[in-house]
């Protein structure tokens, strides 16, 4: 009994590491799928709770986020007489083209967005304390303008400025990562 409670605790040890670590990458490819972010929280919550329920079913050393994208999915064509009263309704054939899309561009932009967290890295803080604030869920140009001691149209101007030098950056960075000589 004792072996069967260590397997289980490691089990759910490994399952908490792996949505810990991706959750991120499976909210992100719900939010491209579905037309409300609240709905697609509800939907991250509702895909957690039956990744929970099958991870004795995932074969270690495999893509987790793949898989759980795959319950996702699922998940996501399961609910969708709820996002019938939306504006915006895709029909199948659409959400799968959109579906397959995200999984395709996963690799690059996980690779984008870690080098754009490297480059918020090198802006002094008050501009990075801007530019975070700007993006959190909820804040906007004012309040961020308000937290940095900026006026509006000074918050505007530097985040402008700032977009630029991150576009660039990332742009630099993601370069000086593809191998020398390549293909065009």
């Amino acid at each position: 009994m004792s072996a069967s409670f260590s397997t289980e605790a490691e089990s759910r040890k490994r399952l908490m590491a792996l949505m810990t670590r991706h959750q991120r990458q499976i909210f992100a490819y719900i939010f491209t799928l579905v037309p409300d972010r609240h709905d697609a929280e509800d939907l991250l919550q509702e895909t957690s709770v039956v990744i929970c329920e099958k991870f004795d079913e995932f074969t270690p050393g495999t893509d987790f986020v793949a898989w759980a994208c795959q319950i996702a999915w699922w998940r996501i064509r399961y609910s969708r007489q709820k996002f019938a009263r939306s504006k915006v309704v895709f029909d199948d054939e659409v959400l799968a083209a959109v579906a397959q899309t995200a999984v395709e561009l996963r690799p690059e932009l996980d690779e984008r967005h870690e080098a754009l967290a490297g480059c918020l890295q090198k802006l002094p803080a008050r501009d990075r304390d801007l530019v975070l604030t700007r993006y959190e869920p909820g804040s906007g140009v004012a309040e961020a303008a308000k937290r940095s001691g900026r006026s509006r149209d000074a918050a505007y101007k530097a985040l402008n400025r700032l977009r630029k030098v991150l576009h660039d950056c990332v742009t630099n960075e993601l370069a000086q990562r593809q191998p020398q000589g390549g293909a065009a």
